[in-house]
């Protein structure tokens, strides 16, 4: 069964530019420029503005089945996680993981390249440039497999945290006393009935 129309919305930050070309998305921030392409989607991507006047970018999808209205949700978190990359930048911390052979690494070119070395007792160097933008910066802490089956859990280089390089702002919000409650007595003759009969003594 196809929707003959599915959208969603999403709003845009202040700050922030989005430009819209034949589905291909550019985001533009404080912290630069990303491109996105989204040609292989069969969506129709729009910038509209609300009656508050907050811009929004609006995904339409006509005709669509289970499977492409799904992938509308896909599309807007592909955007989302480009506004937070143009807005706050992405830290990923990376630990070299090895059981027997011990992995070198050497930073180098400004630290905008890695060389590694030793990956499995291998004399190969590989090299990986950074894309513009990224900077590798190396911390002393050294990983080992410990307690873990090293069948499963071989030598390599692995994501151990994953976050922004401007970290979010907590907002603490202290709760207020409450105000004293004020209680109403009411006097009240009330009759106790014992056994359906008001004993002697109650009026």
């Amino acid at each position: 069964m196809k929707t003959i129309l599915s959208s969603e919305t999403m709003d845009i930050p202040d700050g922030v530019k989005v430009k819209i070309s034949a589905r291909i998305i550019e985001v533009e921030g404080p912290r630069g420029k990303l491109a996105r392409n989204f040609k292989h989607l069969n969506l129709d991507f729009q910038l509209i503005k609300d009656e508050e006047g907050k811009r929004k970018l609006k995904i339409d999808a006509w005709f669509a089945s289970r499977k492409t209205s799904a992938a509308i949700r896909t599309a807007l978190s592909h955007v989302e996680n480009l506004i937070t990359g143009v807005t706050k930048g992405y830290r990923y911390k990376m630990r070299f993981v090895y059981a027997h052979f011990p992995i070198n690494a050497s930073i180098s070119n400004s630290n905008t390249a890695i060389e590694i070395r030793n990956f499995l007792g291998e004399k190969k160097v590989r090299k990986v440039n950074m894309l513009e933008g990224v900077s590798i910066v190396r911390s002393e802490k050294k990983c080992h497999v410990k307690n873990k089956d090293i069948r499963k859990f071989l030598d390599g280089i692995y994501v151990s945290e994953k976050g922004t390089v401007v970290e979010e702002e907590c907002v603490v919000v202290s709760r207020l006393p409450s105000p004293p409650l004020t209680l109403l007595a009411v006097n009240q003759k009330a009759n106790i009935i014992n056994n359906g009969r008001v004993p002697s003594g109650t009026k």
